[in-house]
């Protein structure tokens, strides 16, 4: 925002930033307002993505990716998909290659790996993951979904609500209940795809936000799951889980960042050019002291991220850290987009306004991922110890 040279990308990084934006001006923002009326992305753009490179990066070489094991690049994605403002794919895309992908390649079989990551890096399959069901949101324990041990394989039964990508997925890391007496401990994950028999999804739901985001219901009556389709061990999910969650959370408030930027970036643009009272907005000093309060909160928040993706690059990504960055990172999303919103008067609220939908989106940030309140006790257990 304010120029600031940023240490933590270096000059490739950089070039494989030009080649991410010039893709997203080409293929990503002129589909986005259809995408939205389709309540999807359509499956072309995410094979598109795969012939760029841009999906599974860091999947090994054996598997079709490039192995790149650099979070930085990963960052670079989230990022410039999050400043085109097209809320539904900078969400969508990243859970496929930097959520879901991740407990695959950590906790599959070499057998799962072989089936899934290829094609996940392609772009013909589509990955979700599902934690939360009707019942059971922020409390994973309470999860009801079950697997029953029949031997070679398992059979479950049960639903999942708010699946991100859940429409068009091809293979979800489905979180189940091995163990009902054990709590957390009783908590498996196994893969299960869209060809096996009883598995079934709902319509898209109406959201307030991310318009152009399959976010619906999954629905499982006796699904026969292979014994190959458990990933790590039985009962460890919930650990699985927990250390995946870091990455997650530092993925949505990268996004939290670039979004809110876009919506700044955009009022910016607006104020320059509205006139009130025979002067533009921009000259109104309440204007200007809003924009710089944004501005300066956007890039303390841009640093602090740059910090943890360093961190995490480094293998020192701490779990508690992570969620203050989730936690402030979409407060401060929320803020912006309604401080933009006013700056925008009533063409503020109107869909054809990018801020309209930027506020719209921003919303359901503080919720998934684990909400906002869970992501202040995590924290609160780390200083207390």
């Amino acid at each position: 925002m304010f120029g600031l040279h940023r240490s933590l990308f270096s000059e490739e990084h950089e070039l494989f930033r030009q080649s991410v934006r010039a893709f997203i001006a080409k293929e990503i923002i002129p589909q986005n307002a259809e995408w939205e009326k389709q309540k999807m992305v359509s499956r072309d753009s995410w094979l598109k993505l795969g012939e760029n490179g841009f999906l599974g990066i860091q999947a090994p070489e054996c598997y079709g990716g490039l192995n790149i094991q650099d979070f930085r690049y990963n960052a670079v994605l989230i990022e410039e998909l999050g400043l085109s403002g097209c809320s539904g794919p900078a969400i969508g895309y990243p859970l496929h290659s930097d959520i879901v992908m991740p407990y695959i390649l950590h906790y599959a079989t070499e057998a799962a790996k072989k089936k899934y990551v290829p094609k996940m890096v392609t772009g013909e399959f589509i990955g979700a993951v599902a934690m939360t069901e009707p019942g059971a949101g922020s409390d994973l324990q309470g999860m009801r979904t079950s697997a029953v041990d029949k031997g070679d394989h398992y059979v479950v039964n049960g639903s999942k609500t708010f699946i991100t990508n859940g429409f068009l997925a091809d293979v979800v890391v489905v979180a189940v209940k091995t163990d009902p007496n054990k709590g957390a401990k009783g908590i498996s994950l196994l893969l299960i795809d869209k060809d096996m028999p009883g598995f079934s999804k709902g319509v898209p739901f109406e959201k307030v936000g991310l318009h152009a985001q399959d976010t619906c219901e999954l629905f499982f009556e006796d699904v026969k799951v292979p014994k190959e389709n458990l990933l790590g061990k039985p009962g460890d999910g919930f650990k699985y889980l927990m250390t995946e969650l870091a990455q997650e959370r530092l993925v949505v408030a990268l996004a939290a960042v670039a979004l809110a930027e876009f919506a700044l970036k955009a009022t910016i643009d607006y104020v320059k050019q509205r006139k009130a009272f025979g002067k533009t907005i921009s000259e109104f000093q309440n204007t200007r002291f809003k924009l710089a309060e944004m501005a300066a909160a956007l890039e303390q928040g841009r640093i602090y991220c740059d910090y943890l993706v360093q961190l995490h690059n480094e293998g020192k990504l701490d779990p508690a850290m992570a969620s203050a960055a989730k936690y402030n990172m979409t407060e401060l999303q929320c803020k912006v987009a309604d401080e933009c919103v006013q700056l925008h008067g009533g063409y503020g609220y109107m869909w054809e306004y990018g801020v309209a939908r930027a506020w719209a989106d921003a919303r359901v940030q503080r919720i998934y991922a684990g909400t906002n309140e869970i992501m202040k006790e995590l924290i609160a257990r780390k200083i207390l110890g």
